[in-house]
């Protein structure tokens, strides 16, 4: 059973290596759909920008706290 329980964690830690960064993501995702639903802009103008934007910025944030330990 145990080999099992880890062969599932070998193969989470191949699509998800932080987990805060995915789940900052999923959050960010979410936020920018709601957000520009909210504010009745068209999806296809700005989504992609500012999806963009956050996702490299939370990339950037999860680099540079690898980077300092």
């Amino acid at each position: 059973m145990n080999a099992i329980r880890a062969g599932f964690a070998e193969l989470a830690g191949l699509f998800v290596d932080d987990g805060s960064l995915a789940l900052l993501a999923v959050i960010w995702a979410v936020l920018v759909g709601l957000g520009l639903r909210l504010l009745h802009v068209p999806p296809a103008n700005l989504a992609g920008i500012v999806l963009f934007a956050g996702l490299a910025a939370l990339l950037a944030a999860s680099v540079w706290r690898a980077a300092r330990r």
